[in-house]
């Protein structure tokens, strides 16, 4: 069964964990969208791996992993990430990139970090890597594939389109420098370089092997449903396709390889950046979750915005995400909590309008209260149980009424970082 990992909320849910633990049972892992912005973290024996580019399959002896061609790449970053799992003891001998996926160039990080610096409104929230402008430039055709790097008659021919378009937005739109040709020929022979140890030209057989031999196929994605550039809180997104659709144009497979869609979900919600978010929590209850849950950005460090599940947005993911189960992360944040609430609607202050369905126009979001029922807690410690018939009756009863309002199955439960402290339905 070829399966999906996607982030049903706004992303930082523990995809990492649970990708880690399927791709034990897969032979073949496709990271299929975003860019570095990304970060997934692993436990294994306590010891932490973090992933950004990188699939998390990695950490597995003989299996192929792939960055496909829907991810956008900064090779200083790339360089930086491998080096340091390396480092760490992790071989990457089954690691391929495609010739498609896109690069990040200096550029892109400048106008990038220049347009979230002088933003006065509109401000998104970005990690400032430059994913936006990768993508922005690779969907106007004036972008570089990781290809191009091995071709300077065609490199050559790219630049002399690419630079009097980019030099001129960069001096008179942004202010900025302008680059010369020889600078990024330059630049992009030390990208060669980096890239060229993983470089899979071949990728068209390796796919179509995999087909043939009916291999088992982890689609990895980055970011959450509620993030993607099409079905998220628009424009405080990302700049692709983050739902379970994007793994059929970000990998070279078609929508027909995949057999199920997992979405990742926290027992809470948290988002990092600007944007809509009706069941944040200010007060000390949201600090609380943040402190006990460690909820800081893996890729900034910035402290994550905190709050109560919101079954709103859980049921919207589940729709155009395409969710067949869900993997729930981090329940035992609430093992010492005596209440729980859960969002199950929106209620409008101007008229009283009650929204069971989510409304997409998050500029009317701060006139949305969030309606709340209250479960209880568990009060004991759940995190080295492994059974789930043995977890507390009020854990379990949280649990089914998460399902009740998501009306989809719970399939996983992780009890705790480490890949034994996960209970599977």
């Amino acid at each position: 069964m070829n399966k999906v990992v996607v982030g049903a909320q706004w992303g930082d849910e523990g995809k990492a964990k649970i990708t880690d633990i399927l791709a034990a049972k897969s032979d073949f892992i496709i990271r299929y969208q975003g860019g570095c912005n990304a970060g997934h973290t692993v436990v294994v024996n306590d010891k932490v791996f973090k992933f950004h580019l990188v699939p998390s399959g990695s950490l597995y002896e003989g299996k192929t992993c792939f960055i496909g061609a829907g991810v956008v790449i900064l090779p200083e970053y790339f360089e930086e990430e491998t080096k340091a799992l390396k480092e760490q003891g992790v071989s990457l001998k089954g690691l391929k990139i495609s010739p498609l996926a896109s690069i990040t160039m200096p550029y892109h990080t400048e106008v990038d970090g220049y347009s979230e610096d002088s933003a006065k409104k509109g401000k998104i929230g970005t990690t400032k890597k430059g994913i936006g402008p990768t993508y922005t430039d690779k969907m106007a055709r004036i972008g570089l594939k990781v290809q191009d790097l091995y071709s300077t008659e065609s490199l050559s021919e790219k630049l002399d389109v690419i630079l009097p378009l980019k030099n001129k937005m960069l001096e008179k739109v942004y202010g900025l420098q302008p680059y010369t040709k020889e600078c990024v020929m330059s630049l992009c022979e030390k990208y060669a370089e980096i890239f060229r140890p993983y470089v899979c030209f071949d990728w068209q057989e390796m796919l179509e092997k995999f087909k043939r031999d009916k291999a088992t196929i982890l689609f990895e994605g980055a970011q959450g449903v509620m993030l993607d550039i099409d079905y998220g809180t628009y424009p405080y997104v990302t700049s692709s396709n983050a739902i379970a659709g994007g793994a059929a144009t970000g990998s070279g497979f078609g929508p027909c390889m995949i057999d199920e869609v997992i979405g990742v979900a926290k027992a809470y919600v948290t988002r990092v950046g600007e944007g809509p978010f009706v069941t944040e929590l200010t007060d000390e209850i949201g600090e609380k979750i943040r402190q006990v849950g460690h909820e800081f950005g893996t890729t900034t460090g910035r402290p994550r915005r905190c709050g109560w599940f919101d079954a709103v947005t859980m049921r919207y993911g589940a729709l155009v995400g395409g969710l067949t189960s869900v993997a729930l992360t981090k329940i035992d944040v609430f093992n010492g909590f005596d209440e729980i609430k859960v969002c199950t609607a929106y209620k409008d202050t101007r008229d009283g309008k009650i929204y069971k369905t989510y409304p997409t126009d998050v500029y009317m979001h701060k006139y949305l209260e969030p309606v709340y029922e209250t479960c209880k807690g568990w009060g004991v410690d759940i995190s080295q149980i492994k059974d789930y018939n043995k977890l507390p009756e009020n854990c379990k009863k949280y649990l089914a009424k998460l399902e009740e309002l998501i009306n989809v199955p719970i399939d996983i439960v992780s009890v705790g970082p480490n890949r034994d402290q996960t209970i599977f339905k």
